[in-house]
C-alpha cells in the first residue's frame, strides 16, 4: 500500500505534479484534427466469357457404301416391343384399376361399417349422457325436497317458537300503548282536552263574580250599619236628668273583608251544580244574619239611650 502523503503546514497547500520520465501534457479538451482522402475513380467489370467444355476423346469417321439398314426388316423387333409394352401396360392399367375398384367397395363397405359404428358409439354417448344427466338432475331434486323439507321444519319450528313467544307480547304492547295513550276514545279525549276546561274556566268565572257580589254586598251592609250606629249613637238634647250611663268600651271599627282570591279545583258537572246551589244557599242564609246583627245593635244603642 502506497503511504499517503503528509498533511501540509499551517499556510501551504499540496500540488499534483507529474513525476514520470516522460511527461504528458493534461488537458480538459481533447484535440481533433481534420484529415482529408480521395479515392480512385469506379471501374466496371468485364463481361463474362461463355462456357465451352474441353473435348474429351478422339473424332474418327467413317464411309459407308449403299444403305445402313432395312427399314420394313429392322422395324417389326421395335414395333413388336413397342406392342407388346404397351399391351403390357393396358393389362397392367386394367388389373390396377379393378383393384381400385375392389379397393374403393372394401373402403366403402368399411366406411359404411366405421360410420354405422360410430353411429352406435353416438348413439351410446348420448344416452349415457341422457343417464347422467337424469342422474344428475334427480339427485339435485332430491336434494332440493330435502333441503325445502328442512326449511318447512325450520319455519314451522319457528313460527311454533313464535307464536309461543308472542303469545302474551301483543296483549302487553296494546295495554302498554293503550295506557301510554296512543290507544284512546275520541269522544272522551275531546271531554277531557276540551270540554273540562272549558266548563271549569265558567264554573271558576262565574265562582269568582258570585264571590265578588257577595264582598261587595257585605261592605255595602256594614257601611250602612256603620252609619246608622252612628246616627243612632248621638244623644239628643233633654231638659230631664238622666241616671248616669255606664262607661261602654268604644266599639273598634272592623275592618272590610277584602276579597279573597278562591282556587276552583277542577269538578264534574255534578259536583258543579251541587256547588252553585250550597254558594247560594248560603248567599241566602249569611244576608238575613247580616241583617238581624245590625238590628240588634240598633236596639241595643237605643235601650241605652
Amino acid at each position: 500500500m502506497r503511504p499517503k502523503t503528509p498533511e501540509p503546514v499551517e499556510g501551504r497547500e499540496h500540488v499534483q505534479v507529474q513525476t514520470e520520465l516522460y511527461l504528458e501534457e493534461i488537458s480538459d479538451r481533447i484535440i481533433e484534427v481534420d484529415v482529408e482522402c480521395q479515392t480512385d475513380a469506379f471501374l466496371d467489370r468485364p463481361p463474362s466469357p461463355f462456357f465451352i467444355p474441353a473435348k474429351t476423346g478422339k473424332d474418327v469417321a467413317t464411309q459407308l457404301a449403299g444403305e445402313l439398314f432395312d427399314f420394313d426388316i429392322e422395324v417389326k423387333p421395335i414395333l413388336e416391343v413397342l406392342i407388346g409394352k404397351t399391351v403390357e401396360q393396358a393389362l397392367l392399367e386394367v388389373m390396377e384399376e379393378e383393384e381400385l375398384a375392389q379397393l374403393w367397395a372394401h373402403q366403402r363397405a368399411y366406411a359404411e361399417l366405421r360410420n354405422a359404428e360410430l353411429a352406435e358409439v353416438q348413439r351410446l354417448e348420448e344416452q349415457d349422457r341422457r343417464y347422467r344427466e337424469e342422474k344428475e338432475r334427480r339427485r339435485r331434486q332430491h336434494m332440493q325436497m330435502l333441503k325445502k323439507q328442512k326449511e318447512t321444519a325450520e319455519k314451522i319450528a319457528a313460527q311454533a317458537f313464535a307464536k309461543h313467544y308472542l303469545a302474551d307480547l301483543i296483549p302487553s304492547v296494546f295495554n302498554n300503548l293503550r295506557e301510554g295513550g296512543f290507544f284512546y276514545d275520541p269522544i272522551e279525549r275531546d271531554i277531557e282536552t276540551e270540554f273540562l276546561p272549558w266548563l271549569m274556566t265558567e264554573v271558576e268565572e262565574e265562582l269568582q263574580g258570585k264571590v265578588l257580589a257577595r264582598i261587595m254586598l257585605d261592605s255595602l251592609i256594614r257601611t250602612v250599619v256603620e252609619n246608622r250606629l252612628e246616627v243612632f249613637s248621638r244623644k239628643p238634647p233633654s231638659d230631664q236628668p238622666q241616671p248616669p250611663e255606664e262607661p261602654q268600651p268604644p266599639e273598634e271599627p272592623q275592618p272590610p273583608e277584602e276579597a279573597k282570591p278562591t282556587y276552583a279545583e277542577p269538578q264534574m258537572v255534578g259536583e258543579t251544580d251541587a256547588t252553585d246551589q250550597a254558594v247560594t244557599e248560603k248567599e241566602e242564609t249569611d244576608q238575613p244574619v247580616t241583617v238581624q246583627q245590625s238590628s240588634q245593635r240598633m236596639s241595643f244603642q237605643l235601650e241605652l239611650e
